[in-house]
């Protein structure tokens, strides 16, 4: 009997441990970047895009008259100030869209869905733009950002080209690896995360795959990822790198040093080439 009930404190343990890690997941603490335009000489429209599902989505625009629009997608668990160093240089050149995704910054709603909601969000800023004039968009994100831009453009032909830093590959590899010191366990704790995805979101989250996605993409492709990297795995840089291999206008970008977050020397101005390039 005391080995039942200590089978059934463990698994009540780990069914407990699962629903933890899901809810941090999709509810982490929120970092609130101290930056503000003005510390770039920047001055934006503030804007509320709204939802597919009805949750208003804060952005900041900076709006340049007959300019191509980019719009920049933040990482997570960060918000839209964090690109503002980027967007301070895409500006002279580019009407700038910077969102905040959903849950993060002034965004609302409860949670963030790691992809799946938020390429539907995306399309709604590009909605946004369009009734401004701008048909034809690129976008760059960031990490989660990157992974979202790339879940776009598979399915919207408006974006014409798309700028990643670290994105993940795919949702339901990277959780094992995140909770690989489980060993063997990881497979239903991963099991457990994706039935409390489809219990509170009613789809299973760790179908989210920008690897999948990137297979379908005919449009240029800038993918930059360090092989220090972390938090996203470099494998995953690979990955996309193969599924990206009959796009013949991808361009890789992968640096020896350089933690999360750590964009090469000199990327503003590549990336506002890469843009110049395509988006006009």
């Amino acid at each position: 009997m005391k080995l039942v009930a200590y089978v059934a404190v463990f698994v009540g343990a780990f069914v407990a441990l699962s629903l933890v890690s899901f809810w941090l997941a999709v509810r982490p603490p929120r970092i609130a970047v101290p930056l503000v335009p003005g510390d770039f000489g920047l001055t934006v429209e503030t804007v509320t895009i709204t939802a597919d599902d009805g949750v208003k989505l804060a952005a900041w625009l900076l709006p340049r008259a007959g300019a191509p629009a980019i719009v920049l997608l933040h990482g997570y668990p960060a918000e839209k100030a964090d690109l503002l160093p980027i967007a301070a240089a895409l500006a002279p050149r580019f009407t700038v869209l910077l969102l905040d995704q959903r849950y993060f910054g002034r965004s609302g709603g409860r949670a963030t869905t790691l992809g799946l909601r938020e390429r539907r969000d995306l399309r709604r800023a590009i909605d946004f733009l369009a009734a401004r004039g701008f048909d034809q968009v690129g976008v760059f994100g960031l990490s989660l950002g990157g992974a979202v831009a790339l879940l776009a453009a598979a399915e919207d032909p408006r974006i014409r080209a798309v700028a990643a830093y670290a994105p993940f590959a795919d949702l339901r590899s990277l959780g094992y690896e995140l909770y690989g010191w489980l060993w063997y366990l990881k497979y239903p704790f991963v099991g457990l995360l994706r039935g409390w995805s489809l219990l509170f979101f009613g789809h299973d989250l760790t179908t989210v795959s920008p690897e999948r996605a990137a297979a379908a993409i005919a449009v240029p492709v800038l993918l930059v990822a360090s092989r220090e990297d972390e938090q996203i795995p470099f494998e995953h840089a690979e990955r996309l790198r193969r599924a990206l291999a009959g796009n013949p206008r991808s361009e890789f970008v992968f640096t020896d040093r350089g933690r999360h977050g750590e964009l090469p020397r000199g990327f503003d101005a590549s990336l506002a080439r890469f843009f110049l390039l395509y988006v006009r």
